[in-house]
């Protein structure tokens, strides 16, 4: 799991402001296809909200760590039911400040 500077941090939050949940983590909780699918949204858009169903805050810590360790994403941020997650591409569209 990759770590973030505070400034880097805040930088992704106000980016990931506007931006609406591509992937969604339902009843059945992180599925291997759910996996595959945060996958290829890190691919496509390098920052990504992910809207968990559980109202366990627990489990939405858990799922967002174990996201973030089987990815090698950073996490950005956590509220409620929205998690923010985000892994730089091989040719980064996102310039994260120093």
């Amino acid at each position: 799991m990759k770590s973030l500077t505070p400034a880097q941090r805040q930088y992704l939050k106000g980016l990931a402001h506007s931006r609406q949940p591509v992937v969604m983590i339902g009843s059945n909780g992180l599925t291997p296809a759910v996996l595959k699918e945060i996958e290829r949204g890190l691919a496509a858009h390098e920052l990504i909200k992910i809207k968990a169903a559980s109202d366990e805050a627990d489990t939405r810590r858990a799922w967002l760590e174990e996201i973030c360790t089987a990815t090698g994403a950073a996490p950005v941020q956590q509220i409620g039911k929205i998690l923010v997650i985000y892994r730089a591409a091989a040719k980064p569209a996102i310039i994260l400040p120093a």
